[in-house]
């Protein structure tokens, strides 16, 4: 496999992915032992309601910002060009929407999970059917798979691959369990640091040694890999204008919209204003981050041109390839290899800490407390600790039976990681249709995750089939891998017809398909068996912005359709009502109820600007 001697880490490369482990461990122990010593599921889970924008923002992109979408974009420059950056343009509205829409929904409803917001719109049944979707989702393909696919990617570094992996498992889980939330938000940004850091070194270094940024982009131009602007709007190729931009934004939306390790670092704002401005902040970040990887892929170009360690058979796989490039580049210089592997795995332990964080809050609340009222808070978070050990170990256990199994399982963990898109669709549903009932969300949903699965799997094995066969232009359907990650596929030639076309659909509008599944089953259905209205539902639970865009409708059309009453005059009206019939003297941080748990969560807003 080439010159694999020289690809091997010296001890300098060691001494630095140590630290970035260390490190991790000390802030975990800081706030295990400082402040309330995470003795409430308040502070365990939801840092206390005291983050500030900077962190939670920087928290954000970390999670977004995993190591197989940092080793992703560069390879795929590499291989078809720059007509990814344009994704960047999806960013604006699948931000907006998260910060003007869900954020004001679900911090004025003072949640834990985003899947207590389905029971208070539709029903607990609701609820725990998302709930559950959602672990799901997280144990079979976020936490396992993904550590699987890290392993593989760090084989040309002649890293002690289990070792590495299980380091890092047991270090995510140890500071994850002991510091909560507080300290996987910190440590996210500590592994921000060092994500900036590995790729800015590759770049500086890579592009000094192919003789200075022109030479970069004259050669990416010589060799076509500067794209143009593509619009062709059809949604069976894999990379266009719409595709991107437009596909790109549902993509978003169910990463920063409803996914809970998203919402869970929005709650723990000390306000609503910060939570909105972490957006915000967010948003050039991720810009930064993409321009850096597409320059990375760039600078791997100059490099190599045409003539691949791939095709050279050095490396198995494109992601492989920029793990290659980065040690060829900075073999030289002891200690930069260290910096950008601990740069992937600072990007592993943001997402898997996050994982594990947010599997112990929906599970604890809202699969055990609404069982157990009465649980005292000391023995709510000693449990929601051992959540979160259990599901790291659990991540460990699948990384290995996946491991151990083959591509087989691997391909269908995989496909289990497209549930996101309904998960989407049944949020929408909710938040936006207020004639939406509780038999069409269920129903919506169920047939949201079955066209997730139908296409997951069908893709899967029209892609086996296909690739058996020796004809040309054969099919390399779209790996079913986590969305945050870049799949690398190359779509039919001819154009594919019936059930094929689906199969063929690019894998940006995967979100987009699944949740509008759910929504127009949803919406049938609701109207089939008896729509609800907009007076009926919880205060707070339905966001009016189809009454706005739908302003030339007659007001009597836009109360059957949509929701018409603004969100903070519902709020101001409940809080009129708690103050005349609940009022408590000392109302400035809250208030307090002799009532059911799901009207306490849906009226009490407690919390006055």
């Amino acid at each position: 496999m080439g010159d694999i001697v020289q690809m091997h880490f010296t001890t300098v490369d060691y001494v630095i992915f140590a630290l970035l482990l260390v490190a991790s461990t000390g802030i975990g122990l800081f706030y295990a032992f400082s402040g309330g010593r995470q003795k409430t599921t308040q502070e365990f889970l939801l840092a206390d309601r005291s983050m500030s924008c900077l962190p939670v923002s920087l928290s954000l992109l970390a999670t977004f910002q995993s190591a197989v979408a940092i080793l992703g974009a560069p390879s795929e420059i590499y291989t078809h060009g720059t007509q990814y950056w344009f994704l960047g343009c999806s960013y604006f509205l699948g931000l907006l929407i998260p910060a003007h829409i869900f954020i004001p929904v679900f911090y004025r409803l003072r949640l834990s999970s985003a899947y207590q917001y389905l029971e208070l719109r539709f029903n607990k049944t609701v609820r725990i059917c998302g709930t559950v979707t959602f672990i799901f989702q997280m144990c079979s393909s976020t936490n396992g798979q993904y550590l699987l696919r890290l392993l593989t990617y760090i084989a040309v570094t002649g890293f002690d691959l289990w070792g590495a992996v299980l380091a890092m498992g047991l270090v995510c889980t140890v500071y994850t369990t002991l510091g909560g939330l507080k300290a996987v938000i910190w440590t996210d940004v500590f592994q921000t640091i060092v994500m900036f850091a590995g790729q800015l070194a590759v770049i500086v270094v890579g592009t000094h040694q192919a003789g200075g940024i022109g030479e970069v982009w004259r050669r990416a131009q010589n060799g076509s890999r500067i794209s143009g602007l593509e619009l062709n709007p059809d949604p069976l190729e894999r990379h266009t204008f719409w595709t991107l931009g437009v596909g790109g934004i549902f993509l978003m939306l169910a990463l920063y919209g409803v996914n809970q390790a998203q919402v869970q670092r929005y709650l723990s704002s000390r306000t609503e204003r910060e939570a909105i401005m972490s957006c915000y902040v967010v948003f050039p970040c991720q810009q930064i981050v993409l321009a850096l990887g597409c320059l990375m892929g760039l600078v791997m170009y100059a490099r190599y041109g045409e003539d691949s360690p791939l095709d050279k058979g050095y490396v198995q796989s494109n992601d492989q390839m920029v793990l290659y490039f980065v040690m060829d580049v900075l073999r030289d210089l002891p200690g930069l290899p260290g910096l950008f592997v601990a740069c992937l795995f600072s990007g592993a332990l943001s997402t898997i800490s996050s994982a594990f964080n947010s599997l112990a809050t929906v599970t604890m609340e809202d699969l055990i407390k609404p069982h157990f009222p009465t649980m005292t808070e000391a023995r709510a978070t000693l449990l929601s600790k051992g959540l979160a050990l259990g599901y790291g170990l659990v991540c460990l256990a699948m990384a290995y039976i996946a491991s151990l199994m083959g591509s087989v399982l691997q391909a269908a963990l995989s496909i289990f990681g497209m549930v996101g898109g309904p998960l989407l669709g049944i949020f929408c549903l909710g938040m936006f249709f207020p004639c939406a009932n509780s038999i069409g969300a269920l129903t919506g949903l169920v047939a949201g995750l079955v066209m997730a699965f139908w296409v997951g799997i069908g893709s899967f094995v029209a892609r086996m089939q296909t690739s058996g066969l020796p004809v040309p232009d054969t099919t390399d359907f779209p790996d079913m891998g986590n969305t945050t990650a870049v799949v690398m596929t190359t779509l039919m030639t001819s154009m594919p017809t019936g059930v094929q076309a689906l199969y063929s659909l690019s894998y940006m509008w995967y979100s987009a398909h699944n949740s509008a599944t759910v929504v127009v089953v949803g919406l049938l259905v609701s109207l089939l068996t008896g729509p609800w209205k907009e007076k009926e539902l919880t205060p707070g639970t339905v966001f009016p912005v189809l009454g706005t865009l739908l302003f030339f409708l007659p007001e009597r059309y836009r109360e059957k359709l949509c929701c018409v009453t603004p969100l903070e005059n519902k709020v101001r009206k409940i809080l009129q009502q708690i103050l005349q019939v609940f009022y408590i003297p000392d109302c400035s941080r809250g208030f307090i109820f002799n009532s059911s748990p799901q009207i306490l969560a849906g009226l009490c807003y407690a919390y006055l600007l």
